[in-house]
């Protein structure tokens, strides 16, 4: 989905405020450049405070503000904090997990499924949008807020869970032999008549039960949307702000939600990016999770409906980072920036989570800094709003590889997400540019690279689709553990990897954790001075492909470390151990090379991104995430140095300032 203009705002609450000064706020972000804010998901309590009783003055309040000042409003569905009222409706309205039945207290407690929670929730919806029928300033709604199972194993979950086993596999003998219940006697004789799920030793069936949680959200968002597209117009959006994994910030694909799935009700993607910031802000954590937000909606632009301004403790900004954070969720293909949030709490759990306005709620260097960006945006966003972007390189992600790889963890903790972003991080760091596809992505061929981390559960559609992909002229890397299990974490009982030996000219039937780190030596490709692995190695025999480099051991030194293959017309490479970063870096240059995908003169902390704007223009971001002044040459055509109103041609330097950004516009299209 397009949008007119890029989003600038932050999440607001008077609700939360210790004095009256909405007024006051509107004036400070209109004259900050604000245009938006995202308003209600927090406080069903406060609209409904005793059962029946609604009281919307503060919805109202909020809402008559942004009509007075011309701010735009997006509109949150409070159902992920229950009132303590509901709380009391049902003794299994709070979550049962496997830590036991939850105690009123934090958000996101209750049992999306449970239908005394699904009546209120509706009824507060549905009474919320009949009051604001009709407001102008509403652009759209968010769907519930970060919206998980949270960890459902109560009984009617399990009965659902009985009934989708039952769709899915007919009989029991069905399901007992590919679960594989033979196994310490777990064998069922009906399916209403299964083990309770927290119980399993079973991974199969307790993969499955967490992949059927997913679609608990899919069903819980299309239930919202029907109910919200009642009411919103043509014009207004529905959107949701999807969440990552969590590393205390945003860091890889979120294991609960099969985002992909559950946006299909959806007219625009969302996401909430969260990135340490100071001495730690690379720009990583921007990039892959935009990347995410691109897929979601198989391509398209999404909203940053929340990031940090101030943040946690430690996340502080240097001055300038304020507004590289900002263009940098730009160059990833965002229509927006919005703060969590505009003013510091004064109480409860998030006291030192802090927003734009510290909890003195005066201007203060963070408001100074999003001042510019938003005067800027006044001036330039028409042409880096809607930013088309297309990768040479994409890297697949997979929801069912992530559970099976925490059932069956590997050495030191190192889960699916450590490997997509061992090797997602090397590519930002040598300027590729890399898009995220799914397992159910179409299209492949669209892309001279793909990348296959840990592909460890996977149905043989999916390995015949990677196989074809190079067989017809694609160049595909494929780490470790791929290919393994099918999509029940049933293992596949003939050479390894199931399906894609022929395509990467190798097997293997060994595997092993090595207690200290392992040496690499290659004959084909200068490796760093220290070359080695640590956590996994696999054994790995060549059959038609080339050994780019063996393991550097007494015993084991006959096996392949990295191996490349010519299949059909294109080439296929495997690595099969968790290689040092730096030696890393050297095999994926050789399979960029093999792309025909080049790499820039500049590496990080100097990054590039680029993208086709609205008028059919190349638009070319510079970053500059260090403390160091960075020189670069201009390898391009002439352009246009959009904050300087100045024309640059191939073969100028250019000056990036510490925390700096610097965008171009030519248009000289490239091949996006």
């Amino acid at each position: 989905m397009k949008t007119e203009q890029l989003f600038f705002g932050a999440a607001y609450y008077d609700e939360y405020m210790p004095y009256d000064r909405i007024d006051t706020d509107m004036e400070m972000m209109k004259k900050a450049g604000f245009n938006v804010i995202r308003i209600a998901e927090s406080t069903w309590s406060t609209w409904e405070p005793e059962e029946g009783l609604f009281d919307f003055t503060h919805l109202d309040r909020m809402l008559d503000a942004s009509e007075r000042h011309g701010m735009n409003v997006i509109i949150g569905t409070p159902t992920y904090a229950i009132p303590y009222w509901l709380s009391q409706k049902a003794d299994d309205m709070l979550v049962l997990t496997k830590q036991g039945q939850e105690i009123y207290g934090r958000r996101q407690n209750m049992d999306i499924t449970h239908p005394v929670y699904l009546k209120y929730a509706e009824r507060i919806i549905r009474k919320m949008l009949e009051h604001i029928q009709g407001r102008k300033t509403v652009i759209g709604f968010q769907i519930d807020n970060e919206t998980k199972p949270y960890g459902n194993y109560g009984k009617r979950a399990q009965k659902m869970f009985a009934e989708y086993l039952k769709e899915k596999f007919g009989t029991v003998d069905a399901l007992n032999k590919e679960f594989g219940f033979n196994y310490w006697s777990n064998r069922v004789d009906s399916f209403d008549n299964l083990p309770d799920v927290r119980g399993t030793i079973n991974a199969s069936y307790g993969a499955e039960y967490e992949k059927f949680q997913r679609t608990l959200v899919d069903k819980f968002f299309a239930w919202q949307a029907d109910i919200i597209k009642e009411y919103k117009t043509d014009a207004q959006f529905l959107t949701q702000n999807f969440d990552f994994d969590w590393r205390n910030h945003s860091y890889g694909l979120q294991p609960e939600v099969d985002q992909f799935s559950a946006a299909k009700p959806l007219t625009i993607a969302g996401v909430d990016i969260y990135h340490p910031s100071a001495d730690d802000l690379t720009g990583k954590e921007i990039a892959f999770c935009g990347a995410i937000g691109r897929a979601i909606k198989e391509g398209e632009n999404y909203l940053v409906l929340e990031t940090d301004a101030q943040g946690n403790p430690g996340w502080l900004p240097f001055p300038g980072q304020l507004r590289l954070q900002a263009y940098s969720h730009l160059g990833s293909g965002a229509n927006s920036v919005m703060y969590w949030h505009w003013h510091s709490l004064h109480n409860a759990i998030e006291t030192y989570w802090k927003g734009v306005l510290s909890h003195d709620l005066k201007e203060n260097s963070i408001y100074k800094e999003a001042s510019v960006i938003g005067n800027e945006w006044k001036r330039y966003g028409s042409r880096l709003k809607n930013l088309k972007k297309h990768a040479e390189a994409a890297i697949l992600l997979d929801n069912n590889s992530l559970t099976g790889m925490n059932w069956f963890p590997h050495a030191g903790n190192l889960a699916y997400n450590d490997v997509v972003r061992w090797l997602y991080d090397c590519l930002y760091e040598k300027n590729i540019e890399c898009d995220v596809v799914f397992a159910e992505s179409e299209h492949l061929e669209d892309y001279k690279l793909l990348l296959v981390p840990a592909l460890y559960s996977a149905p043989e559609s999916l390995l015949k689709r990677l196989s074809a992909y190079v067989e017809n002229g694609g160049n595909l890397i494929v780490t470790f553990k791929s290919g393994f299990s099918n999509e029940y974490l049933t293992v596949y009982h003939d050479e390894q990897p199931h399906l894609l030996s022929k395509c990467l000219g190798i097997h293997y039937d060994e595997f092993t954790v090595p207690s200290r780190p392992v040496s690499v030596k290659s004959g084909n490709i200068t490796l760093p001075e220290n070359a080695y692995l640590s956590n996994w190695m696999e054994l790995v025999t060549c059959d038609t492909a080339k050994a780019l480099a063996n393991y550097d051991h007494k015993f084991w030194g006959e096996y392949s470390a990295v191996t490349l293959n010519k299949f059909g017309k294109g080439n296929a490479m495997y690595i099969g151990c968790y290689l040092s970063k730096e030696t890393l870096s050297a095999f994926l240059d050789e399979m960029l090379r093999q792309s025909g995908i080049s790499l820039p003169d500049y590496q990080y902390p100097v990054i590039r991104k680029e993208g086709i704007n609205d008028a059919g223009e190349q638009v070319i971001y510079l970053y500059n995430y260090s403390s160091d002044e960075q020189t670069i040459i201009w390898d391009y055509d002439n352009a246009e140095a959009l904050f300087h109103d100045t024309k640059i041609s191939r073969g100028d330097s250019i000056m990036l300032k510490p925390w700096d950004v610097q965008i171009f516009i030519s248009v000289c299209q490239s091949s996006i």
